[in-house]
Order: structure tokens, then sequence, then C-alpha cells
């Protein structure tokens, strides 16, 4: 199979798909709240399903290392997206809170959030996505392998 990128393999190609996607979906972010990057509103998300999970835990769901993650909060913190406490049972540890304007953010992004979604997903049918789905798994269990 030829393929129309510089490294001829479908590896690119993912890298290329998921910049493309990461590009839109913060310019559909920014529209709408202007000072919220694509891995702050995740983590929002993230925190707005699961608020007990350590640091450690949403850096692994979002692909980002502990001293991002920690840079990533403390940006929130300043901008009033999140408050941070120290943890009563392990002070070595925070707490995280959504606030108020962190909450609204999420509520004004979720419309936006779908609508990237059908937009990068628009004239795939289920099928294919459910295909795409398990090769991609594949290929990370290979790569963990």
């Amino acid at each position: 199979m030829k393929t129309n990128n510089p490294t001829g393999t479908v590896l690119y190609t993912i890298e290329q798909t998921i910049k493309e996607y990461r590009k839109l979906s913060q310019k559909n972010i920014a529209a709408v709240v202007t000072d919220i990057t694509v891995d702050q509103c995740l983590l929002l998300i993230i925190l707005s399903k699961n608020a007990f999970l350590s640091q450690k835990e949403i850096a692994k769901l979002i692909f980002k290392d502990n001293a991002s993650i920690t840079r990533i909060i403390e940006l929130m913190v300043k901008k009033n997206y999140l408050t941070r406490q120290i943890n009563e049972l392990d002070r070595r540890k925070y707490t995280l809170e959504i606030t108020e304007k962190g909450t609204k953010t999420i509520e004004l992004l979720s419309p936006v959030i779908t609508q990237n979604r059908q937009t990068a997903l628009a004239g795939l049918s289920l099928n294919e996505i459910e295909t795409l789905d398990e090769i991609l798994n594949k290929i990370i269990i290979n790569c963990k392998n």
C-alpha cells in the first residue's frame, strides 16, 4: 500500500489526524471560551466525571507527564477554573475542585465538543467507526507489548 505522507506509514497519518482534530477543537473552543485550551477543557471534563482522581491519574488519561499536568492545573487555578487544597488524608497530595466558572465552562463547551466529534466523524458509518476503534486498539496493544 502506497501512502502520500513523508514517512510512508499509516502511523504518520494517525499523528496528522490527531493534530488536525486538536486544531479544529481548539479553534471551536476558543470561539466560545477564549482562555482555555483543549487539554484544560479535557481536564475539566475528566474531573467533572470523577472528582477524586489524583494528578497522576489525570495525567495518564490526557497523555501528559506529571510536570505538564502540574503546570496545567496551576494555570487553571490562576484562571479560576479550579481550586486546589492540600488533601487532609495525605498532605503530599492535593484535592482539586471545579469552580463555578469551571462548571459554566463545561456547560458552554459541551455542545462544541459534540459538534467537533460529529465534524471529525462525518461520513463514517457506525460500522466504520467501530472497525477503526478496533484497529487502533490493536495498534495500542502491539506498542505496549
